[in-house]
């Protein structure tokens, strides 16, 4: 049985539940509440789950590994189904760099480590601290917006079924949206997430789905 350490809203979590259920992969979820003044993931307990402290985190047949891309190719290699990677290695390619501007230049910019950083350690107010998370937001979608633009015209990113790269965006999006950035810019990325929204696998992931009651 697959275990998932589990956070609603936390994006890389996300990411996972929708791999999970796009492959139609069975799990179990531990939530782990990494809300400000809650810090599970600080705890010991979880710190010998994952000595990274962060969520989300996979346990399978007592062993455990965190990083949500790692784990996204690791459901690719392990489930079978609906594949995450496009077939041609040069699509392939794409898909990844896309995913990767998200999960690797936006994403960690404005984690919540990083915000209560800025907050603690340099004195930053709320108005600062969305000015930082909306500018890298704009950073990265100004240039995906571009690769979006110029892909050839599908339902999806990289053709009619949704790939890592999708994967990645959702969540982003609704990082944005929860931080009330205007999107406009962006109509491309706008058009693929509501296309995605509308996807079964995509809808149970989302953090409404999951909030806590």
């Amino acid at each position: 049985m697959l275990k998932l350490y589990d956070y609603w809203r936390s994006s890389a979590a996300y990411r996972v539940r929708i791999a999970l259920n796009l492959k139609g992969a069975v799990y179990d979820s531990t939530s782990v509440n990494i809300a400000p003044g809650r810090d599970e993931q600080l705890l010991d307990e979880y710190r010998e789950i994952n000595p990274q402290m962060r969520v989300p985190t996979i346990e399978v047949d007592g062993r455990t590994a965190g990083q949500s891309m790692a784990v996204i190719e690791w459901i690719e290699e392990r489930f079978p189904g609906p594949a995450l990677l496009p077939a041609d290695p040069w699509t392939r390619l794409q898909a990844r760099a896309f995913a990767d501007t998200i999960a690797c230049d936006i994403h960690p910019l404005n984690n919540l480590s990083v915000l209560a950083a800025l907050r603690n350690d340099f004195g930053a107010d709320d108005q600062a601290v969305t000015r930082w998370y909306h500018d890298w937001i704009h950073r990265g979608f100004t240039a995906l917006e571009v690769v979006a633009q110029e892909l050839p015209r599908n339902a999806l990113l990289f053709g009619d079924a949704p790939t890592i790269a999708e994967i990645c965006l959702v969540p982003q999006v609704s990082n944005a949206r929860r931080f009330e950035m205007d999107l406009s810019a962006f109509p491309r990325l706008v058009e693929v997430d509501a296309a995605c929204c509308r996807i079964d696998a995509f809808a149970r992931a989302a953090p409404e789905f999951h909030k806590p009651a």
